[in-house]
């Protein structure tokens, strides 16, 4: 059947979703909606979209759409989505789901009332070595989990290669928390910690937080722009099973474009879950190469996107994964986060 698809937001990732959806046989894009009606009519025009609307509440007036793609700033996401899942929309909402977990749970727990096809692109989910790794643990591979380590590694603030940050608005809003930013630890955190727990495929019973913001410019500050957003995160997360873990995230890792690691340990065996420079790679130590520290290539397969697995699950072909719930979760654990970095990084309870 042919899906009707709604993009809310038209700045630089959403051309990611709607090139995406665009490209997929039975989708079509039918609208786009942005309080910006220049940009908006370069949007539509960029990716053939007939109609465009100023405001969601405008959309469902018109309502000739089955799903909505949610690609509006981080703290939109509550306000926006809400309507939608009112009138029964099918919904992909960009992380964080909200900025706070009562908001990200209100989200949650409409989307369940609604019986709605509910996503959140936590797009790490579609690296094959993730799948593959959390299939592992979960059919005990390398036993009771025991402890990890896992970094999130940026370095835009020590090098250009994503453009200059002390000149461009798209990146400095990120180093202000008067422009919305919740610092790397919101920005990335979100990412890092889905990854550690999904493939541990645990809860988390508490986390320990310390964050850190350094001096980038004079005066702290470079013109509307206050730079008091945190630059880099240490957490100590302890899982259900009484696994001990850290998880770091940083804009100060030089020689790291856009990296994630993990080291996850087990009672039989180990793995090795990376994704550098766009190559995801999955290694292991089980079983008798254990005695020797012997580590193998995993070969992992290339997973339907986010994109794809969204569609999927509203024809009823796919399982609609992570959900509200998960993103509700994982903000939570951010809040947790915060309010433990607050007080001098002691252990908050989850």
């Amino acid at each position: 059947m042919a899906i009707r698809l709604l993009i809310i937001g038209t700045g630089g990732m959403a051309n990611n979703h709607a090139e995406a959806f665009g490209a997929m046989d039975g989708v079509d894009l039918v609208a786009g909606v942005d309080t910006r009606p220049e940009q908006l009519g370069a949007f539509c025009g960029r990716h053939g979209i007939a109609h465009g609307f100023a405001s969601v509440d405008d959309a469902l007036a018109w309502g000739q759409f089955d799903a909505a793609s949610n690609v509006t700033p981080d703290p939109v996401h509550y306000p926006t989505t809400m309507p939608l899942l009112a009138a029964g929309k099918h919904v992909l909402c960009e992380k964080p789901l909200a900025t706070s977990h009562a908001d990200a749970q209100a989200m949650a727990d409409a989307a369940a009332a609604a019986g709605v096809v509910n996503m959140v692109n936590l797009s790490y989910r579609n690296v094959a070595a993730v799948q593959k790794a959390a299939v592992m643990v979960r059919e005990g591979a390398i036993g009771t989990v025991r402890h990890f380590e896992a970094s999130y590694l940026q370095s835009w603030l020590t090098q250009p290669a994503w453009g200059e940050w002390r000149e461009q608005s798209q990146w400095l809003w990120r180093l202000s928390s008067a422009h919305g930013s919740k610092g790397v630890l919101g920005d990335v955190g979100i990412h890092i910690l889905d990854y550690a727990t999904f493939i541990a495929g645990q809860d988390v019973r508490d986390i320990g937080c310390r964050l850190a913001t350094f001096d980038k410019a004079a005066g702290g500050r470079i013109g509307d722009y206050v730079l008091d957003a945190n630059d880099s995160a240490t957490m100590q997360v302890v899982l259900a099973n009484g696994a001990l873990g850290t998880v770091t995230a940083t804009r100060f890792a030089s020689g790291h474009l856009n990296d994630l690691r993990l080291r996850i340990y087990g009672d039989k065996g180990g793995l090795e879950v990376g994704f550098e420079k766009g190559v995801s790679r999955l290694r292991a130590c089980l079983g008798d190469d254990l005695p020797t520290a012997t580590w193998h290539d995993i070969d992992a397969p290339v997973l339907p996107t986010i994109y794809e697995r969204f569609i999927a699950a509203i024809r009823g072909t796919g399982v609609a994964e992570p959900t509200f719930a998960r993103g509700a979760a994982l903000q939570r654990m951010l809040d947790m986060a915060e309010v433990s970095a607050t007080n001098g990084g002691q252990a908050v309870a989850i």
